[in-house]
């Protein structure tokens, strides 16, 4: 055996780096699993908030069948039923009815109606039911096809298969 320049022998020296060795494996190893908790964690926590929600919206036959609490905040999608929109006296106030074939829920807005929101077209409508089972929306997104083009945009010809803008000619 030789001497090192600590005086001890090579040998010790090889015993005391192995001793360092696994210390610092299980440094790491609680490391990674105390990362790997924590996200196992974030995950289960987010699920558990989005659990309610992880539908985009309800249509008016899964918000019967769910039968949602009254002043819970949720989405209603579906279609505006000819002939039920209505507006109230103070002109600003409409009725209408939802629907998606299914089931039918009456709902009320109070504000600026979309351009787009009118009978037969679709619409998703943020509120909650009332007690009556009206659903109150405090918001309507009106939805529209692939052939919609604002007004602003009115005059100007799209072609899908060359992805051309023209203006027309007056």
């Amino acid at each position: 055996m030789r001497r090192n320049f600590l005086g001890g022998t090579e040998q010790m020296v090889a015993i005391a780096s192995h001793r360092q060795g696994p210390k610092r494996k299980h440094q790491r190893l609680i490391l990674v699993l105390l990362a790997l908790a924590a996200l196992i964690g974030g995950v289960l926590l987010a699920m558990s908030a989005l659990r309610d929600q992880a539908a985009y919206f309800y249509t008016p036959a899964e918000a019967k069948a769910a039968q949602i609490e009254p002043g819970k905040a949720v989405r209603l999608g579906g279609m505006v039923v000819p002939g039920t929109l209505k507006r109230e006296a103070d002109g600003v106030t409409i009725r209408f009815d939802l629907t998606d074939g299914k089931g039918t829920v009456p709902a009320t807005f109070s504000g600026i109606t979309p351009d787009l929101f009118k009978e037969g077209s679709g619409a998703i409508a943020e509120g909650a039911f009332d007690p009556d089972g009206t659903f109150r929306a405090t918001n309507i997104l009106a939805k529209h096809d692939e052939r919609y083009m604002p007004r602003e945009m009115e005059g100007i010809q799209y072609d899908a298969k060359t992805h051309k803008v023209e203006a027309e000619q007056p």
